[in-house]
Formats: C-alpha cells, structure tokens, sequence
C-alpha cells in the first residue's frame, strides 16, 4: 500500500518482531531519506501489532490484508495488486518469499474463493469507516 505496510510474521524470539521491524522501518528510511535528498522521520508512529491467537483468525487477517488495496479502490480485484503475496496463496509460484506452509493449510482454490466472496462487503465495510471517520455535522435542531 502507499501508506502502509501488512505483515503476517511468526515470531520466534522474544521481541523478535519489533526488532524486526525496526530494523526494517528504519533501514527503508534511510534510504528514502538518501535517495530524495532529505531529513527526518519516514513514519508517522510506532507499528501496530495484532497478536493471532487462532487459527481462524490467521485465516480471516490474511483475507483482510489481501483486499486490502481492493477495498482502498486502487484495484478492481487481489491479484491485481502486484505488490502482495496473492499469488502467492492462489496458485504455485517458482520462488515464493512467503512460508505459510505448516501455518496455514490453504488449498488454492477454495481460499480464491474465501478472499473473492468477501470483496464487496469489506469495500463496503471500508466506506462505512471512511464516513464515520469524516469531519462530523453540524448539530441537528430538531423541532
């Protein structure tokens, strides 16, 4: 995403994935920082972290984060976005950076399937958010 990043991460260390991160976030603003000829912090805030506790759970966040650009608008469907490890999940790729193997049992075509049927309700549900999250109203004067 342009402004933002999802991680699924299995952490195999204690404090394994904010020293992770931070060694990522701060590598890439350097870089940034290098490359546009500027100062400063990249990134608004610290990451935020989700703890996965279910299997169901892992399930349905990796469905959330490959809609992710759909919901946004800035793709019609998932694989579309070329930036996300979809591909990855619905069929076999040659060199796959992804190891959701042993995490997750996901035949292809039926996650496909799971991530596809719920595109228009989390567009939905995105647009809903969008507006709650808008400037509020002036008070109502009721008669």
């Amino acid at each position: 995403m342009p402004t933002h990043l999802h991680l699924v991460l299995k952490q195999l260390t204690e404090h394994g994935i904010s020293e992770f991160m931070s060694l990522i976030l701060n590598s890439y603003t350097r870089y940034f920082n290098t490359r546009h000829h500027r100062k400063g912090p990249l990134w608004e805030g610290r990451f935020k972290d989700v703890r996965v506790k279910t299997d169901e759970q892992l399930l349905h966040l990796t469905r959330y984060i490959h809609l992710n650009p759909v919901t946004a608008y800035m793709v019609g469907r998932p694989e579309e976005w070329g930036d996300s490890s979809y591909g990855e999940y619905i069929s076999g790729v040659k060199d796959p950076i992804c190891e959701f193997k042993g995490l997750l049992n996901i035949d292809p075509v039926r996650y496909k399937t799971f991530v596809e049927d719920r595109a228009d309700y989390q567009r939905r549900l995105g647009d809903i958010k969008r507006l709650l999250l808008e400037e509020p109203c002036a008070p109502q004067k009721w008669a």
